[in-house]
């Protein structure tokens, strides 16, 4: 657009050609030719300048011709000239066209059905090209409209259709204002006229659909039914009893409920007010943010306190008295204004922005009156954007640029914008920064964006900044689920808003992630198959790998035999070919040994050309390698100055990183149940003897004449380099795998909880089930289905050829084993019912456990007892929904989440939650944890080492994670090369712990004797006398003492 000074130079024939189109318009025979000359019209005034709309009176002229009640022909063309103004004009328009918005609405009125189109599509063009923001201005015109007093039906109607229009286009302004826009259409809904009524309903429910809450959106229409129709609340209070309420409850889900639970609170039925008390508990759990709780919830404390007062039946007012305990916890016992839901105070009220605004235009020149409209309308803007917590200058100028544009230069409007979003930049940095962010421009700049990110229906970053440098290596830290992972996620997949495409800025996400189709292939060939690396030289892909360790024989190998610690080495080499300008890294350190976790920290500080961002819970690793710390901080990035250390002095609340105690976390595992013959903690309940296990196809064995024992009592911390054999014991143990050589024994009825290394192979065919689901398939046979699935349970050709092996029975005849029917104890050993083929239950027979290993029915007797294990254990649970989400809770998993979120949707650390809760579901003797660690944040961490500490059964556990070892293990079995070294064994270590008691000394009490023995000792004294008497003179008299 042209400045105004070039504006207002029209010449006196351009203004005289404006006056004539307007005055064609009125009298134009068509409404098509009518069109035709406002367009033209319009597009003159946009070559002129919007000063052109002063200098030749168009809206004043469009605005009377509007009111003309005598002409038909003269209302409908002003409305039609406004439609093209607004149309081809666009947003400039905008401030100039909503104050016209009233008269439009009445003119839906007129009896002409003409005019009503044109009014109709006048409406529609002024609203069309508006931002979100600017919904905010609009909402006020459309509440007079629908509401105000002597309107006609028609009017309504069309002011109601625009506001559903509005939920559509501006959902979060809408939201907003829902406390104010769910009264006015409501009282519509009771409206004489039908149509009205009909329109108020449709209008309704898609208002109250902005919130975006699924658990609600299922009851929508009965919600609004029951606006319109009191009658039916008790009918829709039953409906809502049987929701289980598991989303986030925000301001408008909130605006839509409260209304409808005070109404319901008032009902005389004990039996509605019992299922408020319950649903109103429920909801204000879920109401994360005090400023809107204290926006709606203290609506509900004045029924909620009557029922506490008269409520006659006391269960009722013990729910009562539970609610509003919830109520006042979540920040609603007093009452905030709509303001309240600002969660910074440099909102500006509407005198100060527009202070601002002229102070930022004035600087650039003198603009006539006309345009003071346009700087209300920009101020009113900049109020919304603040509340909005947007403080993005790009969003700034895409937002209020094209309204300054229409009287200024688009380089100074582009500058005034700039210094008012600064403004309010600086006001923020004022109030909410911190001395400690990050504020150095040192370095490159590689990026500086203003972004939000969000995961499915959660927000996790709204309206955040992130800025890097090269050569700085950033620790990310959040607690799980906070978004850390799916931050690097969309970086790496070019989906996070602003930041530099692939071909500027190159980045590469290390995770543990390789495809299972990919296991056969050399790992040489695996790494040069990458698409992109298509152009890397071979000899170079060699190299690579020979820097990280692997030498040219091991390149040979195929994937699948490395071990966790080795495929994350192979990552890291991909990513060195790449030439990375960014490096992302999703915990490195797990599953690598501390030589490795060594070489990771040297090889990423010598990269003083690339930069990192780290996500990992290894507090030792983050503070030996990272320049700055990123943390999450109410759904923001803020950026610390350097290593973990250091930000922990200025976040004395992060301080979880370095202690094992965890103060928000608690972790409770169920007490191992008896087991049958074992009365002493220290008693072997399985043994490993002279085992030697070797891979197919491998050369020599991973495990070699290995003999080991675990008793109740054992906290076993296993240790050794990546690839030395440590889950390879571990397998042969629980029964993953058997050995060529050697035997493997364990109770008949011992129970192993078993967390795997790739703790997430448990869960990969269930990830549409949720954690809750999952735990009820597992179980839901009497049996733990994946000890049933594992290899050595499972028959082989040979065994299957075993079972049809004759037993010549106790009678002489000839048999073949069928099955295993029971169990019961004899002697030292057990015998077993065995049920034959082809003979009815009444001839089964009870043959010993020896006698049936000795016969080959080895595997068998394995399931059998796996089987009847699994029972007992089961036998002291009740798997029932409710009892799963209390064990799931139990090891810090958000209950909501165990019961309505998919495991496909969960971070890291949950599903490593899940899988523990699941191995401990059936009261197991031994828990046996691989690599444990990966994943879990250090409040997690924490808790699980308290759980572990303070449980009866046995522990054994794989971890390069030095402290949580040392905290817990006094015995450590370190592998290397396939063999094993026992080391140490003493108490568990409680000086590792926060809340450690001091040592009890142990006094030892004088045994009392018996009588014999006190008889005994007489004999002996009396001797030692008679010997005393007979010695030599001078011979020293013996004490006299209870000493033998």
């Amino acid at each position: 657009m042209p400045s105004v000074e070039i504006q207002s130079g029209a010449s006196s024939a351009e203004v005289n050609e404006l006056v004539d189109m307007l005055s064609q318009l009125y009298t134009a025979p068509t409404s098509e030719e009518c069109d035709a000359i406002a367009r033209d019209m319009a597009a003159k005034v946009k070559q002129e300048g919007l000063i052109s709309l002063k200098t030749n009176n168009i809206l004043v002229n469009l605005e009377a011709e509007a009111k003309n009640k005598k002409s038909g022909l003269a209302r409908e063309g002003a409305l039609i000239g406004i439609c093209a103004l607004a149309d081809v004009l666009g947003r400039p328009s905008e401030p100039f066209m909503f104050p016209l918005l009233p008269l439009i609405l009445d003119l839906y009125a007129d009896k002409g059905p003409v005019v009503q189109d044109a009014a109709s599509r006048a409406a529609l063009a002024i609203v069309a090209n508006m931002p979100s923001q600017s919904a905010a201005i609009l909402l006020p015109i459309l509440f007079q409209s629908i509401g105000g007093p002597g309107k006609k039906w028609q009017t309504k109607v069309g002011a109601l259709q625009l506001l559903a229009d509005l939920s559509l286009s501006s959902p979060i302004q809408v939201g907003i204002a829902l406390p104010e826009i769910i009264p006015i259409v409501k009282d519509c809904l009771s409206d004489t006229k039908q149509e009205v009524a009909d329109q108020a309903m449709k209008t309704m429910l898609k208002v109250c659909n902005v919130g975006g809450n699924p658990d609600i959106a299922r009851h929508l229409k009965d919600l609004c039914d029951c606006m319109a129709h009191p009658e039916k609340v008790p009918a829709v209070m039953e409906k809502l009893s049987a929701t289980t309420f598991v989303a986030d409850m925000n301001g408008p889900a909130l605006a839509i409920m409260v209304p409808l639970l005070v109404r319901a609170m008032n009902e005389r039925s004990s039996h509605i007010q019992r299922q408020t008390c319950i649903i109103v508990d429920n909801l204000c759990k879920l109401v994360k943010d005090p400023a809107e709780a204290g926006q709606f919830l203290p609506d509900l404390l004045p029924g909620l306190e009557r029922i506490i007062d008269i409520a006659a039946i006391p269960e009722i007012r013990a729910l009562a008295t539970a609610a509003k305990n919830t109520l006042i916890k979540a920040g609603g016992a007093v009452k905030a204004d709509s303001s309240a839901q600002v969660t910074n105070t440099i909102v500006p009220s509407e005198t100060e922005a527009r202070s601002i605004v002229n102070k930022v235009v004035g600087r650039f020149g003198f603009f006539p009156a006309f345009f003071d409209v346009v700087k209300a309308h920009v101020s009113t803007l900049t109020v919304v954007l603040v509340k909005e917590d947007n403080l993005s200058p790009r969003e700034w100028g895409s937002i209020i640029s094209p309204y300054l544009i229409s009287f200024m230069s688009t380089a100074d409007s582009s500058a005034a914008v700039t210094a008012i979003v600064e403004h309010y930049i600086e006001l923020d940095r004022k109030l909410n920064g911190d001395k400690n962010v990050e504020e150095s421009d040192e370095g490159e700049e590689l990026c500086n964006i203003d972004f939000s990110l969000a995961y499915g229906g959660m927000m996790l970053l709204n309206h955040t900044k992130l800025k890097l440098h090269r050569g700085r290596r950033y620790g990310l830290c959040g607690h799980n689920g906070a978004g850390k992972s799916t931050l690097m996620r969309a970086i790496s997949l070019g989906k996070l808003d602003g930041f530099p495409s692939p071909d500027v800025l190159r980045t590469v996400f290390v995770e543990h992630s390789l495809q299972g189709d990919q296991g056969e292939m050399a790992i040489v060939d695996f790494v040069a198959s990458d698409v992109k690396l298509a152009n890397t030289p071979r000899s170079d892909v060699v190299n690579a790998l020979l820097t990280v360790g692997f030498t040219e024989e091991m390149q040979k190998n195929p994937v699948a035999s490395l071990s966790g610690g080795w495929k994350m080495k192979l990552e890291l080499a991909r990513a060195m070919l790449m030439n990375a300008d960014i490096l992302l890294l999703d915990e490195p350190t797990n599953h690598l040994d501390v030589a490795n976790i060594k070489w990771l920290e040297d090889y990423l500080i010598s990269q003083t050309n690339v930069t990192s961002i780290i996500v990992s819970h290894d507090s030792g690793f983050l503070d030996n390698v990272c320049t700055n710390i990123l943390h999450y901080e109410r759904k923001k990035l803020k950026m610390y100055k350097g290593n973990l250390s250091e930000f922990v002095k200025v976040k004395p609340e992060a301080k979880s990183y370095y202690t094992l105690a965890a103060t928000t976390v608690k972790f409770e595992f169920p007490k191992p149940s008896f087991l049958v013959g074992v009365k002493s903690n220290t008693k072997a309940i399985m043994k490993m003897t002279n085992c030697t296990y070797t891979y197919p196809g491998a050369s020599k064995p991973s495990m070699h004449n290995v003999s080991v024992q675990l008793s109740l009592s054992s906290r076993v911390g296993v240790i050794g380099p990546n690839g030395a054999g440590k889950s390879t014991m571990i397998k042969l143990l629980t029964g993953e795998a058997y050995p060529q050589e050697g035997t493997v024994w364990r109770h008949p009825n011992l129970r192993i909880g078993y967390v795997a290394q790739h703790a997430f192979h448990h869960l990969e065919q269930h990830l549409e089930k949720t954690p809750n689901a999952y735990i009820q398939w597992r179980y839901q046979g009497g049996a733990d289905r994946e000890v049933l699935e594992k290899p050595t349970v499972a028959m082989s050709p040979e065994e299957l050829q075993q079972m049809e092996t004759w037993v010549i029975g106790g009678d002489g005849s000839k048999r073949q084993v069928e099955m295993i029917m029971g169990r019961q104890k004899l002697k030292k050993s057990y015998q077993y019912e065995i049920k034959w083929k082809n003979h009815v239950h009444k001839f089964n027979t009870w043959m010993p456990r020896e006698k049936l290993l000795e016969l080959g029915f080895e595997k068998l007797i394995r399931q059998f007892d796996d089987r009847e294990a699994s029972r007992e254990g089961l036998g002291y649970r009740e798997l029932s929904p409710a009892a799963i989400r209390k064990h799931l809770e139990d090891v810090g998993l958000d209950g909501d989440i165990a019961d309505h979120n998919m495991i496909s949707g969960l971070s890291g650390g949950q599903k490593v939650k899940v899988v523990i809760a699941a191995a401990m579901w059936n009261n197991p003797h031994m828990l046996v944890l691989d690599e444990p660690t990966n994943y879990l944040d250090r409040e997690s961490l924490g808790g699980l080492a308290v759980a572990i500490r303070n449980w009866g059964g046995s522990v054994i556990m794989i971890s390069h994670n030095t402290e949580f070892l040392g905290a817990l293990c006094p015995e450590t079995w370190s592998v290397n090369a396939g063999k094993l070294t026992i080391n140490g064994k003493t108490a568990v270590q409680e000086s590792n712990f926060e809340d450690a008691e001091k040592p009890i000394v142990v006094v030892n009490k004088k045994k009392k004797k018996s009588r014999n023995e006190i008889k005994a000792q007489e004999v002996r004294r009396r001797l030692r006398h008679l010997e005393w008497l007979a010695s030599d003179k001078g011979t020293p008299k013996p004490a006299d003492t209870d000493s033998d």
